[in-house]
């Protein structure tokens, strides 16, 4: 699987899932509007500090942007 693309659905799932909007993201993360969008998309490729900072951001550890989903 695509890293930017499994990185991308990471940040999108956890941010739905906190109730979190994008905006919101942008300001508690310090990132762009833009990059959170192309992120989301997997057209970004972030660096490791990047998903560390939106881990933290997100309040999650930066391992749950990495992890393929699960098999059900």
């Amino acid at each position: 699987m695509d890293m930017r693309k499994l990185v991308g659905r990471n940040v999108r799932r956890i941010r739905l899932k906190k109730g979190l909007t994008q905006e919101k993201l942008v300001d508690i993360s310090g990132f762009s509007q833009q990059y959170i969008s192309g992120l989301e998309q997997g057209n970004r490729n972030p660096t490791v500090v990047t998903v560390y900072e939106i881990a933290n951001a997100l309040g999650v550890s930066h391992l749950d942007l990495l992890r393929p989903p699960k098999r059900r």
